[in-house]
């Protein structure tokens, strides 16, 4: 009886084939994934188990398909910011003029008069002020405390700008820093004693170097407009009047006999309201050691009083308004209290102040952009009369206003940095 061959003869041909283009230079003979030889029997008459393809050590496994949007898709969701995502929605702005119209309104009531839930007001505001767009602070009367806010304008070196301009925005004192002008000029506004120390506060405090090559202070003589109620947002995404009247209707009525001033036992209850504006009677009652009887009770006697005002804090910016413009106006004294009523009545303007000095009239503008605000100084300001004469500065950075510190895009209270 022959004994059967140990290998197949294709196996026997095939490996000399491979034998012979390796000594040629050629390379293996490439096998097609697709196709796979039988294997040979075995001597025993038993299938050999089938011969698995060699793993390929530079193969890569392939990258799951990700699920993200490119960054410069990125949306928010469900009232929450995304990554890169930086504009409100009309919600957000209604949101926010509520709350420029009653700034410890519940989130229920300003639910009801926009037409939301009361959870989604609660999940939109959260992520407004986590994102640092937004801040309701408690401000306290400067009248009311014997103060006064003086706007000083600094012309330096623009080598010595920022550095000079932080240093300003750290003290307490002073309540709004902005760099304008191409990065030459820092115009800021200080709340300082109304007696005669303010001479030494704003000549001897206020840094004298050399790098400083100009200064300008004037006194804050009145403000005209309803700070709560200035918008510069589009009419779309605004309250209408009656939803406005809603809001305000409860508003305490002014106190016919004035009530005395804060005192020491209010500095805690000033401190939490300056810190977060919206804060429960529950925190106050815990800060304080009051109940929250007396916590509703004082509060609705220093506000009746004027001697507690609420300032909403928010970045145009991430409203989509990204020029920002201090108009310095000389007005005839005869018509300057109508013309400031009059400008401080425009939604593009944030701010407006009659001042002493040459020019007595500051506005500050808030704009989308250069065509709008062009619009807005030869369709509106052009027709206001009695302005002779005008200035512009263009802000180009803003670190500080009112009660927050703009830290990398965010608003934030000035005791985390």
């Amino acid at each position: 009886m022959a004994a059967r061959p140990l290998l197949g003869s294709g196996v026997v041909a095939e490996f000399t084939e491979s034998f012979l283009r390796l000594l040629r230079g050629a390379g293996p003979r490439p096998r097609s994934a697709a196709v796979r030889r039988a294997p040979a029997p075995r001597s025993d008459g038993r299938r050999r188990p089938p011969v698995e393809p060699p793993i390929s050590l530079s193969r890569q496994r392939p990258k799951p398909r990700s699920r993200s949007r490119p960054a410069s898709q990125k949306i928010r969701r469900d009232g929450y910011w995304c990554q890169n995502s930086s504009m409100a929605d009309d919600l957000d702005r209604k949101i926010i003029h509520g709350l420029q119209c009653a700034p410890r309104v519940s989130f229920r009531r300003l639910g009801e008069v926009i037409g939301v839930s009361e959870q989604t007001v609660a999940r939109r505001y959260t992520a407004l002020r986590r994102d640092g767009v937004l801040r309701v602070v408690g401000l306290g009367n400067l009248n009311s405390h014997g103060q006064a806010e003086w706007i000083a304008r600094l012309r330096c070196r623009p080598d010595a700008v920022g550095p000079l301009a932080q240093s300003l925005a750290r003290r307490s004192e002073v309540a709004y820093v902005g760099i304008a002008s191409g990065g030459s000029e820092i115009i800021c506004i200080i709340r300082s004693p109304a007696g005669t120390d303010r001479d030494d506060l704003l000549l001897r405090q206020l840094p004298r170097a050399g790098a400083v090559l100009d200064v300008n202070v004037d006194l804050v003589v009145r403000i005209y407009g309803d700070p709560g109620t200035a918008l510069w947002t589009d009419p779309d995404a605004s309250l209408t009047p009656a939803q406005v009247r809603l809001l305000t209707s409860g508003r305490p009525a002014p106190a016919a006999v004035p009530s005395p001033p804060p005192g020491e036992q209010d500095l805690p209850l000033l401190r939490a309201l300056a810190e977060d504006g919206r804060a429960t009677h529950t925190h106050l009652a815990e800060v304080t050691g009051w109940s929250k009887p007396r916590v509703a009770r004082r509060l609705e006697a220093l506000e009746a009083a004027g001697s507690l005002t609420y300032d909403v804090d928010t970045l145009p910016e991430r409203l989509g308004y990204r020029l920002n413009a201090t108009l310095w106006l000389q007005v005839d004294l005869p018509r300057l209290h109508r013309v400031g009523e009059e400008v401080g009545g425009h939604n593009e303007c944030a701010f407006v102040a009659a001042i002493s000095g040459r020019y007595n009239l500051m506005a500050v503008v808030v704009c989308r952009d250069t065509p709008d605000f062009y619009r807005y100084l030869t369709s509106r300001l052009a027709h206001v009369e009695g302005i002779r004469g005008y200035e512009i500065s263009i802000r180009v950075n803003r670190l500080k206003q009112a009660a927050s510190l703009i830290h990398h895009g965010r608003l934030i209270h000035p005791a985390l940095v």
